[in-house]
């Protein structure tokens, strides 16, 4: 686990959900400024523990992961281009 943020954690779920999120309780600052899987299905919030209230309320919420998870899975396809455009 990293020790760069101890209690920072990340969850990922569904953009459909964005409209529940009190972003006073989470790092982001609004519904436009999120960055989104590359298909924009899902997206993430940071927060640090404990889990605020509007993230414990989402239905589509993955389970939290800490900062170097969070690293690995933006590294893939799904979230980072592999091809991208000059």
């Amino acid at each position: 686990m990293s020790n760069h943020y101890p209690d920072r954690r990340f969850v990922i779920f569904n953009t459909s959900e964005l409209s529940t999120i009190d972003f006073n309780q989470v790092f982001e600052t609004s519904a436009d400024t999120v960055r989104k899987s590359l298909d924009e299905l899902k997206t993430f919030v940071k927060f640090d523990l404990p889990s605020p209230s509007s993230i414990t309320a989402l239905t589509t919420k993955s389970q939290e992961y800490d900062y170097d998870e969070m690293l690995v899975i933006l590294a893939t396809p799904e979230w980072t281009d592999p091809n991208p455009q000059p």
